[in-house]
């Protein structure tokens, strides 16, 4: 069964772009485009990787982070910060990796494939 990773992100055309990326390399993906539909997806879901947008409406990602590893379930699910912030590598100082955008998309397939297999 391919892993799922949930996409939170609250720039559609930055979903979209991921949803492709993720769906054409063998993910199943899920997405949400701020932290209270990022919780319900996390429970629901239950993805194996998360990548996390740092600057959403209402709450910005580090908050959705803190709530997440407060959950036994998913405190260990692996976190790819992807943001147009500067400093983000500092956001989340547990996140596996940290891409600024515009990234990579093979660069980011790699980090997934590397966080999915440790």
């Amino acid at each position: 069964m391919p892993s799922k990773i949930l996409i939170i992100d609250d720039d559609p055309y930055i979903v979209k772009y991921l949803v492709d990326i993720l769906q054409d390399d063998g993910f199943q993906t899920c997405t949400a485009s701020n932290v209270e539909d990022a919780m319900e997806q996390l429970k629901k879901e239950k993805p194996d990787l998360i990548t996390l947008d740092l600057e959403m409406p209402n709450e910005w990602g580090p908050r959705f982070y803190k709530k997440m590893i407060q959950e036994k379930e998913h405190k260990d699910t692996p976190v790819i910060v992807v943001s147009g912030l500067s400093g983000i590598h500092l956001a989340i100082k547990n996140a596996v990796a940290s891409f600024k955008k515009p990234f990579n998309p093979t660069e980011l397939l790699a980090a997934i494939h590397k966080a999915l297999e440790a």
